[in-house]
């Protein structure tokens, strides 16, 4: 049996995905409206007192293309916390003009690939940081889930564990190249949700993202052993953005 690489865990994680209900937001009175989306900018205005307490952090971003309009993407302590404020907003009247569209749920991780040998993690604050980050406010925001391939003689769990060391650590300095122009949080899920691994990247430049995917396809761990479910991009929805989304 291969050996399992130890890994280290931070905050839980929702990516929650919705489309709005364009018609019957449109239907619905001004006085409806308003009253909407006072609640909904009410749970962003808490959302954001508990990220500036250092008790989870949130993201929220428009979406292009048909798969969804809207993503929350939360990070809290429990999975708990984030059960409640799910439910906390389906119940909310804002809610009940978006229709769930994907959710992803998973862990902030940080794999032990590339740590140095007798030291512990845990007491290095860069470490703790990235285990419970402040999800930056960039520009732009690309997600998707992703499996390590296993299939005949491209099982990536079958690798000894040294093989797998080396491959990640290749794999690991592409991502460094893009330093200061992508910032990305890895989350695990297995166990979780359908897929292994979820990848949030941040930008101001889009083309990054699409930059970065593209080199780490040259790269082993994705050429052989990299399979990848949907992708979706899109926009920072600040409090302008936000109202500009919602006027009809």
């Amino acid at each position: 049996m291969s050996e399992a690489i130890e890994t280290l865990e931070g905050w839980y994680a929702l990516h929650d995905f919705r489309r709005m209900d364009w018609n019957a937001w449109k239907e619905a009175s001004p006085e409806e409206r308003k009253r909407a989306e006072d609640e909904l900018r009410s749970f962003i205005g808490e959302w954001a007192t508990i990220e500036d307490n250092k008790e989870g952090s949130t993201a929220l971003y428009s979406i292009v293309g048909q798969k969804a309009d809207i993503l929350f993407m939360q990070l809290r302590e429990t999975l708990e916390e984030l059960n409640d404020l799910e439910t906390a907003f389906n119940k909310s009247a804002f809610a009940k003009y978006t229709i769930p569209v994907y959710s992803y749920v998973s862990v902030v991780e940080l794999s032990s690939y590339m740590a140095k040998p007798g030291s512990d993690p845990m007491e290095n604050p860069e470490v703790v940081a990235r285990l419970k980050p402040t999800l930056p406010k960039a520009k732009h925001i690309c997600f998707y889930p992703m499996n390590k391939r296993r299939q005949g003689g491209d099982n990536w769990y079958m690798l000894d564990l040294d093989s797998r060391k080396a491959m990640m650590r290749s794999h690991g300095m592409i991502g460094r190249s893009y330093a200061g122009k992508v910032k990305q949080i890895i989350t695990g899920s297995v166990g979780f949700d359908l897929w292994e691994w979820g990848v949030t990247l941040f930008a101001d430049d889009a083309l990054q993202f699409k930059k970065l995917v593209y080199e780490m396809r040259f790269d082993e761990v994705s050429a052989r052993y990299g399979e990848f479910g949907d992708f979706y991009v899109g926009n920072l929805l600040d409090n302008d953005r936000l109202g500009r989304l919602l006027d009809v």
